[in-house]
């Protein structure tokens, strides 16, 4: 037999669905889950988006361009706007969901061996992504202790080398619903100019920050405009992770060019969800209230309840809608299994991300979960006792 192809080897399991059918046979089973692993909103998906697709009267279901609609692009430009992002039509590229915006951006900027800089704990995929394009990761640890914050930028500085080419942020952040502040910002811009580096910038959290601080976007800093790729998409917003529509912009036109090449060897990011996505454009403000409101009162909740339990711990994440909390296990991955395949409290166990999997350094967060509270408070609070009940049997206490 042939063997496979030693980059699929490399490439990490997600930690966020690697124990689904441990989740799977608890619910052959009878048992209840409650999914805290995903970040897949419970909230429901604007209802312009909904009839945009129902009132669909086209006779053929066409190629869009490899760059995407231009009516949604331009559509897109006004959005920015809104951030104070000066971007064009012309810098925005549509891409099947943000994890094609960030191949892609690898695959235009990156050689194999070439680095890119990584703090951690950082959302799985970009190592995935990153293999994919034979490129390197080298990691920065932050540390739950310290909220997660950004490590000192000179530890950054001490890693980059002749092929360091980049650094790779997401904010807000996941797993850990870090935002970075203006003077952490501020410290990768001039490290991106000194070394004339790419800032690689995941924003797909924007409209959730639970801060008084203005929204930063890498937009924002001055002086690197050229050396920004900004990675979006609609899942999250508007809870439309099924759509599969992001976007890469960028006003670096070699970078656009090489990434456009990428995008017509796909043909086309989907028809449908461009259509549902240009629509959601016109979702009333009324809805963004509500769900922002919505998952702060879940933020407060389930950190409150955590950090009420005996020996854990979590921070208050100021963005995104997950959190990440400290755990007294042995193993996460051992405790997160073990909570699918031989506990259940009242016939309902949980299934939370090990948070290992979101680091690339050997060894830490083994004693670390994500939690995604995308989930409505009673199930929330139902979740957290189910943790509670677990930790007190759980043979790999510490």
């Amino acid at each position: 037999m042939p063997d496979v192809s030693k980059r699929g080897v490399r490439m990490p399991e997600s930690p966020i669905r690697k124990l689904v059918p441990f989740a799977d046979q608890a619910k052959a089973k009878g048992i209840k889950v409650y999914h805290l692993n995903i970040g897949q909103p419970d909230l429901p998906t604007p209802r312009v988006a909904i009839e945009a697709i129902q009132k669909i009267d086209r006779h053929t279901l066409e190629y869009s361009p490899s760059e995407g609609i231009m009516s949604y692009r331009e559509k897109l430009v006004q959005y920015y706007h809104r951030f104070e992002i000066d971007v064009s039509a012309k810098d925005i590229i549509i891409t099947t969901g943000g994890s094609e915006a960030i191949t892609y951006a690898f695959l235009a900027c990156l050689d194999p061996g070439d680095e890119i800089i990584v703090p951690e704990p950082s959302y799985a995929n970009y190592t995935a992504f990153a293999i994919v394009a034979g490129a390197v990761v080298k990691t920065v640890p932050s540390k739950i202790e310290e909220g997660f914050a950004l490590p000192p930028i000179e530890q950054f500085e001490a890693l980059i080398t002749p092929r360091t080419k980049g650094i790779m942020i997401c904010n807000p952040n996941n797993p850990t619903g870090y935002l970075y502040t203006q003077s952490e910002m501020n410290a990768i811009r001039d490290l991106v100019k000194k070394y004339d580096l790419y800032l690689f910038s995941d924003e797909v959290y924007r409209e959730f920050c639970y801060t008084g601080a203005p929204y930063i976007s890498a937009f924002h800093l001055e002086g690197i405009e050229e050396n920004i790729i900004l990675v979006d998409s609609v899942s999250k917003r508007y809870s439309e992770c099924g759509l599969r529509v992001g976007a890469l912009i960028t006003k670096n036109k070699e970078v656009f060019n090489n990434v456009l090449k990428f995008c017509q060897a796909r043909l086309s990011p989907p028809l449908i969800g461009q259509i549902a996505a240009e629509a959601s454009l016109d979702t009333p403000a009324e809805y963004m209230l509500e769900v922002y409101n919505e998952y702060l009162e879940r933020r407060n909740f389930i950190v409150d309840g955590l950090n009420r339990i005996d020996g854990v711990y979590s921070p208050i994440p100021m963005g995104a809608f997950y959190t990440v909390a400290k755990l007294p296990i042995d193993d996460s991955d051992k405790f997160c299994e073990w909570l699918l395949s031989n506990f259940q409290y009242e016939n309902q166990t949980i299934f939370m991300s090990p948070a290992a999997g979101f680091y690339t350094t050997p060894g830490l967060g083994k004693n670390e979960v994500r939690i995604a509270y995308v989930l409505k408070k009673k199930d929330l609070a139902v979740s957290l006792k189910i943790l509670e009940e677990a930790l007190k049997v759980y043979p790999g206490r510490v």
